[in-house]
């Protein structure tokens, strides 16, 4: 017979990201954080390959990034409003984390296992923030997609990529309620 927890269960059935530009100070301090990350590197890890790691960016990180976007939007042919957008989630933060995926060569785990695992810790941390009382919001946008970007501003190997950035902080606001996905519409079940 199963063992219930409803306190978690009803954690997930309502927890909402806040949007990153609602977010501001305070943000967790380190022990606070490394908790936080503790947390997240419980997602399944295919046999202790730990297939990611962390990027943590603290206030002068991010305003570095935040400069660097336009440049690359520049040499990238993006269209000057999703420059802006991006350097602003740059500029507008005060913390946030890069999971970075890094897959270990394997016979057993194949790199989509792999890199879902390092999805998994995405999803890991921004519920564990939210439970934890942060605002939390998981992003990444164009210039993460970028080989070059990564490398030259966040250290990145080559057979690595960014998973997603989690932008953790105070929440101004409370976001408004949104549609949910309709069960009916997504789900088949197959009894055969």
């Amino acid at each position: 017979m199963p063992d219930p927890n409803p306190g978690a269960l009803g954690f997930l059935e309502t927890r909402r990201s806040r949007p990153a530009k609602t977010l501001s100070g305070p943000t967790p301090d380190r022990e606070a954080l490394r908790q936080l990350l503790k947390v997240a590197a419980r997602a399944p890890d295919h046999g202790k390959l730990e297939p990611w790691r962390f990027l943590v960016l603290a206030k002068p990180a991010l305003d570095r990034l935040a400069a660097s976007i336009p440049e690359c939007g520049a040499t990238l042919g993006i269209e000057l409003g999703k420059i802006e957008k991006a350097e602003a989630e740059y500029a507008l933060a005060e913390l946030a984390v890069v999971v970075v995926a890094s897959p270990k060569p394997s016979d057993k785990v194949p790199e989509i296992e792999q890199t879902l695992s390092a999805g998994a810790v995405c999803m890991q941390l921004l519920n564990a923030c939210l439970a934890a009382g942060w605002g939390a919001n998981w992003l990444s946008g164009w210039a993460s997609h970028d080989r070059d970007w990564r490398e030259r501003n966040l250290g990145l190997m080559p057979h690595e990529w960014i998973a997603g950035i989690i932008h953790i902080g105070t929440e101004s606001s409370a976001p408004p309620e949104r549609p949910r996905p309709d069960l009916d519409a997504i789900t088949e079940w197959i009894d055969r």
